[in-house]
């Protein structure tokens, strides 16, 4: 017993998702999910910190 509240109120939140308009900034979403301009390669790594983990980490060949 009791269910009938909470099934009507997932029901009204359906039917909100399902005939809401939504506004969706996609320029966002694919910036926030491909790390935006934050995630540059380039960046200087301090030679300390590579002294420190050189032991640990194979160095790459290309």
């Amino acid at each position: 017993m009791g269910r009938g509240r909470a099934k009507a109120k997932q029901t009204k939140v359906a039917r909100d998702l399902k005939y809401r308009t939504h506004e969706t900034d996609f320029g966002a979403l694919a910036s926030e999910l491909h790390g935006g301009d934050s995630g540059k390669k380039d960046d200087p790594v301090d030679p300390e910190l590579l002294e420190k983990w050189s032991d640990v980490i194979e160095p790459s060949r290309d």
